[in-house]
Protein backbone atom coordinates (compact mmCIF):
# COMPACT_ATOMS: atom_id res chain seq x y z
CA UNK A 1 0.00 0.00 0.00
CA UNK A 2 1.45 3.42 -1.11
CA UNK A 3 0.16 6.92 -2.00
CA UNK A 4 0.40 7.84 -6.15
CA UNK A 5 2.02 5.77 -8.81
CA UNK A 6 5.82 5.44 -7.75
CA UNK A 7 7.23 4.59 -11.00
CA UNK A 8 10.99 4.98 -11.45
CA UNK A 9 11.95 7.64 -13.48
CA UNK A 10 14.39 7.17 -16.58
CA UNK A 11 17.65 7.28 -15.00
CA UNK A 12 20.91 9.46 -16.67
CA UNK A 13 23.82 7.95 -16.18
CA UNK A 14 26.06 10.39 -14.03
CA UNK A 15 29.66 10.25 -15.34
CA UNK A 16 32.33 9.13 -12.54
CA UNK A 17 29.30 6.78 -10.95
CA UNK A 18 28.74 3.43 -11.43
CA UNK A 19 26.50 0.70 -9.22
CA UNK A 20 27.22 -2.96 -8.71
CA UNK A 21 24.31 -4.79 -7.58
CA UNK A 22 24.75 -8.44 -6.00
CA UNK A 23 22.80 -11.24 -3.68
CA UNK A 24 24.10 -12.07 -0.57
CA UNK A 25 21.10 -13.64 1.21
CA UNK A 26 21.44 -12.10 4.21
CA UNK A 27 17.04 -11.94 5.33
CA UNK A 28 16.06 -13.88 1.79
CA UNK A 29 17.93 -16.65 -0.04
CA UNK A 30 18.29 -15.12 -4.15
CA UNK A 31 17.06 -11.42 -2.55
CA UNK A 32 19.76 -8.48 -4.29
CA UNK A 33 20.70 -6.84 -0.86
CA UNK A 34 24.12 -5.49 -1.29
CA UNK A 35 24.73 -2.55 -3.30
CA UNK A 36 28.26 -0.95 -4.08
CA UNK A 37 28.91 2.44 -5.70
CA UNK A 38 32.33 2.92 -7.80
CA UNK A 39 33.13 6.87 -7.76
CA UNK A 40 35.65 8.40 -10.34
CA UNK A 41 39.10 9.05 -8.56
CA UNK A 42 38.74 12.63 -7.31
CA UNK A 43 35.27 12.69 -6.20
CA UNK A 44 33.81 14.40 -3.67
CA UNK A 45 31.16 13.28 -1.01
CA UNK A 46 29.25 14.83 1.78
CA UNK A 47 26.34 13.88 4.15
CA UNK A 48 24.46 14.35 6.79
CA UNK A 49 24.05 11.10 9.67
CA UNK A 50 21.70 10.14 12.24
CA UNK A 51 21.39 12.01 15.64
CA UNK A 52 20.82 8.85 17.37
CA UNK A 53 23.37 8.31 20.16
CA UNK A 54 22.96 4.56 18.82
CA UNK A 55 23.76 5.12 16.37
CA UNK A 56 25.08 1.74 14.20
CA UNK A 57 28.95 0.70 13.31
CA UNK A 58 28.75 1.81 9.85
CA UNK A 59 27.76 5.54 10.86
CA UNK A 60 30.78 5.94 13.03
CA UNK A 61 33.17 4.31 10.73
CA UNK A 62 31.41 6.29 7.40
CA UNK A 63 32.39 9.58 9.18
CA UNK A 64 35.37 8.13 10.30
CA UNK A 65 36.51 7.22 6.82
CA UNK A 66 34.60 10.55 5.09
CA UNK A 67 37.22 12.79 7.70
CA UNK A 68 39.91 10.65 6.43
CA UNK A 69 40.23 10.76 2.51
CA UNK A 70 37.96 11.20 -0.56
CA UNK A 71 35.62 8.09 -0.54
CA UNK A 72 36.16 5.90 -3.92
CA UNK A 73 33.28 3.04 -3.08
CA UNK A 74 30.39 2.87 -0.95
CA UNK A 75 28.81 -0.51 0.30
CA UNK A 76 25.45 -0.90 1.26
CA UNK A 77 23.27 -3.96 2.82
CA UNK A 78 20.33 -4.33 3.30
CA UNK A 79 18.80 -6.88 5.70
CA UNK A 80 20.80 -6.29 8.84
CA UNK A 81 21.28 -2.92 10.31
CA UNK A 82 24.47 -3.76 12.27
CA UNK A 83 23.43 -1.95 15.19
CA UNK A 84 23.88 -2.31 18.88
CA UNK A 85 26.49 -4.74 18.45
CA UNK A 86 29.26 -3.07 20.05
CA UNK A 87 32.46 -3.31 19.06
CA UNK A 88 32.15 -6.66 17.34
CA UNK A 89 29.69 -4.58 15.11
CA UNK A 90 33.03 -2.08 14.23
CA UNK A 91 34.93 -4.97 13.51
CA UNK A 92 32.07 -6.44 10.95
CA UNK A 93 31.97 -3.33 9.55
CA UNK A 94 35.52 -2.58 9.06
CA UNK A 95 35.98 -6.36 7.97
CA UNK A 96 33.69 -5.80 4.75
CA UNK A 97 35.34 -2.49 3.87
CA UNK A 98 38.75 -4.66 4.06
CA UNK A 99 37.19 -6.53 1.88
CA UNK A 100 35.98 -4.81 -0.53
CA UNK A 101 39.40 -2.40 -1.02
CA UNK A 102 41.42 -5.42 -1.17
CA UNK A 103 39.33 -6.12 -3.96
CA UNK A 104 39.24 -3.05 -5.64
CA UNK A 105 42.63 -1.79 -5.61
CA UNK A 106 41.80 1.09 -3.05
CA UNK A 107 42.72 1.55 0.89
CA UNK A 108 40.00 0.70 3.42
CA UNK A 109 39.17 4.36 4.91
CA UNK A 110 38.00 5.09 0.80
CA UNK A 111 35.61 2.56 1.35
CA UNK A 112 32.28 3.96 3.71
CA UNK A 113 30.37 1.51 5.00
CA UNK A 114 26.12 1.81 4.85
CA UNK A 115 23.58 -1.01 6.42
CA UNK A 116 19.86 -0.82 7.07
CA UNK A 117 17.56 -3.57 8.70
CA UNK A 118 17.36 -5.55 12.10
CA UNK A 119 18.97 -4.20 14.69
CA UNK A 120 21.04 -5.97 17.31
CA UNK A 121 21.75 -8.57 15.02
CA UNK A 122 25.62 -9.27 14.17
CA UNK A 123 26.55 -8.56 10.64
CA UNK A 124 26.52 -12.08 8.50
CA UNK A 125 30.32 -10.48 7.00
CA UNK A 126 30.74 -13.32 5.00
CA UNK A 127 28.40 -13.39 3.25
CA UNK A 128 28.82 -9.70 2.18
CA UNK A 129 32.25 -10.47 1.69
CA UNK A 130 31.35 -13.46 -0.79
CA UNK A 131 28.47 -11.19 -2.59
CA UNK A 132 31.35 -8.50 -3.22
CA UNK A 133 33.19 -9.85 -6.74
CA UNK A 134 29.83 -10.49 -7.84
CA UNK A 135 28.64 -6.74 -6.94
CA UNK A 136 31.82 -5.39 -8.26
CA UNK A 137 31.92 -7.33 -11.83
CA UNK A 138 28.67 -5.97 -12.41
CA UNK A 139 29.43 -2.30 -11.76
CA UNK A 140 27.79 -0.10 -14.73
CA UNK A 141 26.58 3.67 -14.95
CA UNK A 142 23.35 2.36 -16.18
CA UNK A 143 22.50 0.58 -12.79
CA UNK A 144 20.19 3.05 -10.78
CA UNK A 145 17.09 1.25 -11.04
CA UNK A 146 18.24 -2.04 -9.93
CA UNK A 147 20.04 -0.07 -7.15
CA UNK A 148 16.86 1.58 -5.93
CA UNK A 149 15.31 -2.10 -5.28
CA UNK A 150 18.53 -3.44 -3.73
CA UNK A 151 18.59 -0.48 -0.80
CA UNK A 152 14.79 -1.64 -0.02
CA UNK A 153 14.10 -3.64 3.22
CA UNK A 154 9.68 -2.44 4.40
CA UNK A 155 9.68 -0.40 1.09
CA UNK A 156 6.77 -1.74 -1.13
CA UNK A 157 8.79 0.22 -4.18
CA UNK A 158 11.48 1.79 -5.00
CA UNK A 159 12.40 5.29 -5.06
CA UNK A 160 14.36 7.28 -7.11
CA UNK A 161 15.04 10.19 -9.66
CA UNK A 162 16.55 12.34 -12.44
CA UNK A 163 17.38 14.90 -13.60
CA UNK A 164 19.67 17.28 -16.93
CA UNK A 165 19.77 20.71 -17.07
CA UNK A 166 21.90 23.38 -18.26
CA UNK A 167 24.22 24.96 -15.79
CA UNK A 168 26.19 27.94 -16.94
CA UNK A 169 26.45 26.50 -20.94
CA UNK A 170 27.02 23.74 -19.43
CA UNK A 171 25.04 20.31 -19.14
CA UNK A 172 24.56 18.58 -15.40
CA UNK A 173 23.36 15.37 -14.54
CA UNK A 174 21.90 13.92 -11.25
CA UNK A 175 20.61 10.93 -10.34
CA UNK A 176 19.65 9.81 -6.81
CA UNK A 177 17.76 6.53 -4.97
CA UNK A 178 16.72 6.66 -1.57
CA UNK A 179 14.77 3.85 0.90
CA UNK A 180 12.54 4.08 3.95
CA UNK A 181 9.39 3.19 5.07
CA UNK A 182 9.13 2.76 8.79
CA UNK A 183 11.03 4.57 11.82
CA UNK A 184 11.32 7.53 10.00
CA UNK A 185 11.57 10.96 11.82
CA UNK A 186 13.83 13.83 10.93
CA UNK A 187 17.60 14.22 12.32
CA UNK A 188 17.38 11.48 9.61
CA UNK A 189 15.67 8.33 9.83
CA UNK A 190 15.93 4.67 8.51
CA UNK A 191 16.55 5.94 5.42
CA UNK A 192 19.13 5.73 3.29
CA UNK A 193 19.71 8.62 0.16
CA UNK A 194 22.13 8.70 -2.22
CA UNK A 195 22.69 11.42 -4.58
CA UNK A 196 25.01 12.15 -7.40
CA UNK A 197 25.69 14.92 -9.86
CA UNK A 198 28.77 15.50 -12.43
CA UNK A 199 28.92 18.72 -11.64
CA UNK A 200 32.31 19.56 -10.24
CA UNK A 201 31.67 21.02 -6.73
CA UNK A 202 34.13 22.61 -3.87
CA UNK A 203 34.24 20.41 -1.19
CA UNK A 204 33.27 23.56 1.56
CA UNK A 205 30.00 24.16 -1.25
CA UNK A 206 29.41 20.79 -1.48
CA UNK A 207 28.92 20.23 2.61
CA UNK A 208 26.87 23.45 2.44
CA UNK A 209 24.46 21.85 0.41
CA UNK A 210 24.18 18.61 1.69
CA UNK A 211 23.66 19.91 4.85
CA UNK A 212 20.79 22.38 3.74
CA UNK A 213 19.29 20.07 0.92
CA UNK A 214 18.93 17.51 3.56
CA UNK A 215 17.78 19.86 6.33
CA UNK A 216 14.60 21.04 4.10
CA UNK A 217 13.90 17.58 2.72
CA UNK A 218 14.47 14.63 4.82
CA UNK A 219 14.75 16.36 7.66
CA UNK A 220 11.26 17.60 7.14
CA UNK A 221 9.61 14.20 6.83
CA UNK A 222 8.05 11.99 9.68
CA UNK A 223 6.22 8.44 9.31
CA UNK A 224 6.18 7.85 13.22
CA UNK A 225 8.26 9.93 15.17
CA UNK A 226 11.11 7.15 15.56
CA UNK A 227 14.42 8.39 14.79
CA UNK A 228 16.40 5.03 13.31
CA UNK A 229 20.17 4.19 14.23
CA UNK A 230 21.55 3.95 10.98
CA UNK A 231 20.41 7.19 8.39
CA UNK A 232 22.60 8.92 5.96
CA UNK A 233 22.21 10.90 3.16
CA UNK A 234 25.09 11.39 1.42
CA UNK A 235 25.93 14.11 -1.64
CA UNK A 236 28.63 12.74 -4.24
CA UNK A 237 30.01 15.22 -7.24
CA UNK A 238 32.18 13.25 -9.82
CA UNK A 239 33.43 16.58 -11.07
CA UNK A 240 33.36 14.54 -14.43
CA UNK A 241 31.10 17.19 -16.42
CA UNK A 242 32.59 19.86 -18.78
CA UNK A 243 31.91 23.05 -16.83
CA UNK A 244 34.13 24.76 -13.91
CA UNK A 245 34.25 24.14 -10.15
CA UNK A 246 31.30 25.17 -8.41
CA UNK A 247 32.14 27.39 -5.02
CA UNK A 248 30.02 29.14 -2.61
CA UNK A 249 30.35 32.26 -4.67
CA UNK A 250 29.74 30.92 -8.20
CA UNK A 251 26.95 33.00 -9.59
CA UNK A 252 25.78 29.43 -10.90
CA UNK A 253 25.48 28.08 -7.37
CA UNK A 254 21.32 28.95 -6.93
CA UNK A 255 20.66 27.18 -9.75
CA UNK A 256 22.58 23.95 -8.95
CA UNK A 257 21.06 24.36 -5.52
CA UNK A 258 17.17 24.53 -7.30
CA UNK A 259 18.09 21.78 -9.53
CA UNK A 260 19.39 19.51 -6.23
CA UNK A 261 16.70 20.77 -4.04
CA UNK A 262 13.93 19.46 -6.51
CA UNK A 263 15.77 15.79 -6.53
CA UNK A 264 16.20 15.99 -2.53
CA UNK A 265 12.48 16.64 -2.01
CA UNK A 266 11.07 14.19 -4.89
CA UNK A 267 13.07 11.36 -2.81
CA UNK A 268 11.85 12.57 0.86
CA UNK A 269 8.83 12.53 -0.76
CA UNK A 270 9.08 8.86 -2.17
CA UNK A 271 9.32 7.86 1.46
CA UNK A 272 6.46 9.35 2.87
CA UNK A 273 4.25 7.72 -0.06
CA UNK A 274 5.89 4.99 0.57
CA UNK A 275 5.40 4.90 4.61
CA UNK A 276 3.95 1.47 6.24
CA UNK A 277 0.46 1.42 5.70
CA UNK A 278 0.46 4.74 4.14
CA UNK A 279 -2.80 5.55 1.92
CA UNK A 280 -2.66 9.03 2.64
CA UNK A 281 0.30 12.11 1.76
CA UNK A 282 0.06 15.08 4.08
CA UNK A 283 1.97 18.30 3.85
CA UNK A 284 1.17 20.31 7.18
CA UNK A 285 2.58 23.65 6.29
CA UNK A 286 2.35 26.28 9.12
CA UNK A 287 3.28 29.86 8.82
CA UNK A 288 3.07 33.36 10.91
CA UNK A 289 5.17 32.01 13.64
CA UNK A 290 7.40 33.62 15.32
CA UNK A 291 10.42 31.54 15.30
CA UNK A 292 11.52 28.54 13.18
CA UNK A 293 11.05 26.34 16.09
CA UNK A 294 7.94 26.96 17.40
CA UNK A 295 6.92 26.44 13.34
CA UNK A 296 8.34 23.29 13.74
CA UNK A 297 6.84 22.44 17.51
CA UNK A 298 3.60 22.48 15.72
CA UNK A 299 4.22 20.88 12.89
CA UNK A 300 5.48 17.67 13.93
CA UNK A 301 2.70 17.71 17.58
CA UNK A 302 -0.14 17.47 14.19
CA UNK A 303 1.94 14.94 12.34
CA UNK A 304 2.64 12.58 15.18
CA UNK A 305 -0.68 12.51 16.85
CA UNK A 306 -1.95 9.35 16.82
CA UNK A 307 -5.43 10.63 16.96
CA UNK A 308 -4.64 12.99 13.81
CA UNK A 309 -3.63 10.53 11.52
CA UNK A 310 -5.70 7.52 12.21
CA UNK A 311 -8.18 9.96 11.60
CA UNK A 312 -6.71 10.92 8.23
CA UNK A 313 -6.98 6.83 7.50
CA UNK A 314 -10.49 7.05 8.53
CA UNK A 315 -10.95 10.12 5.69
CA UNK A 316 -13.05 11.41 8.95
CA UNK A 317 -12.84 15.22 9.15
CA UNK A 318 -12.46 14.89 12.61
CA UNK A 319 -10.77 18.72 12.99
CA UNK A 320 -11.01 19.05 16.83
CA UNK A 321 -7.81 16.52 16.77
CA UNK A 322 -5.79 19.08 14.81
CA UNK A 323 -6.93 22.31 17.10
CA UNK A 324 -6.05 20.12 19.82
CA UNK A 325 -2.59 19.52 18.49
CA UNK A 326 -1.79 22.96 17.86
CA UNK A 327 -3.44 24.10 21.36
CA UNK A 328 -0.63 21.47 23.42
CA UNK A 329 2.12 22.48 20.74
CA UNK A 330 3.78 24.37 23.70
CA UNK A 331 3.73 27.74 22.10
CA UNK A 332 3.94 30.02 24.79
CA UNK A 333 1.06 33.13 24.44
CA UNK A 334 -0.21 31.70 22.16
CA UNK A 335 -3.40 33.51 20.99
CA UNK A 336 -5.98 30.90 20.17
CA UNK A 337 -8.32 34.18 18.65
CA UNK A 338 -5.62 34.75 15.73
CA UNK A 339 -4.93 31.51 14.44
CA UNK A 340 -6.65 29.85 11.62
CA UNK A 341 -6.31 26.50 10.51
CA UNK A 342 -6.92 25.12 6.96
CA UNK A 343 -7.71 21.41 5.66
CA UNK A 344 -7.27 21.70 1.81
CA UNK A 345 -8.82 25.18 0.71
CA UNK A 346 -11.17 24.28 3.73
CA UNK A 347 -11.05 26.74 6.83
CA UNK A 348 -11.94 24.82 9.78
CA UNK A 349 -10.86 27.46 13.39
CA UNK A 350 -10.94 30.88 13.02
CA UNK A 351 -11.92 33.61 15.89
CA UNK A 352 -10.82 30.98 18.50
CA UNK A 353 -13.71 28.22 16.90
CA UNK A 354 -15.35 26.41 14.18
CA UNK A 355 -15.39 28.64 11.03
CA UNK A 356 -18.31 30.34 10.46
CA UNK A 357 -18.60 28.95 6.66
CA UNK A 358 -17.34 25.00 7.88
CA UNK A 359 -19.61 22.51 6.88
CA UNK A 360 -19.16 18.57 7.29
CA UNK A 361 -19.58 17.90 3.65
CA UNK A 362 -16.77 20.41 2.78
CA UNK A 363 -14.59 18.87 5.38
CA UNK A 364 -15.33 15.45 4.38
CA UNK A 365 -14.66 16.43 0.39
CA UNK A 366 -10.83 17.46 1.01
CA UNK A 367 -10.72 14.22 3.81
CA UNK A 368 -11.51 12.07 0.87
CA UNK A 369 -8.29 13.22 -1.48
CA UNK A 370 -5.31 11.10 -1.57
CA UNK A 371 -3.29 13.98 -0.89
CA UNK A 372 -4.25 16.34 1.78
CA UNK A 373 -2.43 20.00 3.02
CA UNK A 374 -2.99 20.83 6.69
CA UNK A 375 -2.53 24.68 6.93
CA UNK A 376 -1.67 26.48 10.19
CA UNK A 377 -1.85 30.09 10.39
CA UNK A 378 -0.21 31.68 13.94
CA UNK A 379 -1.02 35.20 13.16
CA UNK A 380 2.20 36.09 14.79
CA UNK A 381 5.61 36.23 12.89
CA UNK A 382 6.58 36.13 9.29
CA UNK A 383 8.59 32.14 9.67
CA UNK A 384 6.84 29.43 8.47
CA UNK A 385 8.28 25.43 7.62
CA UNK A 386 6.73 22.28 6.23
CA UNK A 387 6.61 19.09 7.50
CA UNK A 388 5.54 15.93 5.48
CA UNK A 389 3.73 13.02 6.93
CA UNK A 390 1.05 10.28 6.11
CA UNK A 391 -1.99 8.23 8.15
CA UNK A 392 -1.37 5.09 10.18
CA UNK A 393 -3.26 2.77 9.17
CA UNK A 394 -4.14 -1.02 10.40
CA UNK A 395 -1.53 -2.24 8.12
CA UNK A 396 1.31 -0.10 9.71
CA UNK A 397 0.60 -2.31 12.95
CA UNK A 398 1.00 -5.50 10.95
CA UNK A 399 4.16 -4.80 9.64
CA UNK A 400 5.80 -3.76 12.65
CA UNK A 401 4.32 -6.38 14.37
CA UNK A 402 5.55 -9.02 11.86
CA UNK A 403 9.13 -7.38 11.11
CA UNK A 404 11.22 -9.79 12.26
CA UNK A 405 9.43 -13.03 11.35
Amino acid sequence: MAVGPGTLPEFFPVAGVRLGIASAGIKKPGRKDVVVFELAPGSRVAGLFTTNQFCAAPVTLSRRHLAEKAPRYLLINTGNANAGTGERGMNDALACCEALAQQAGVSASEVLPFSTGVIGEPLPVQKIVSALPDALASTADNRWAEAASGIMTTDTRPKGESAKFDLGGYTVTISGISKGAGMIRPNMATMLGFIATDARIASDALQTLASELGEQSFNRITIDGDTSTNDACMLIASGQYDGPEITLDSPHLPALRDALKKVYLDLAHAIVRDGEGATKFVTIHVSGAAAQQEALDVAYTVAHSPLVKTALFASDPNWGRILAAVGRAGIADLDVNALEIHLGDVCLVRNGGRAEDYSEERGQAVMDQEEITIAIDLNRGDISETVWTCDFSHDYVTINADYRS
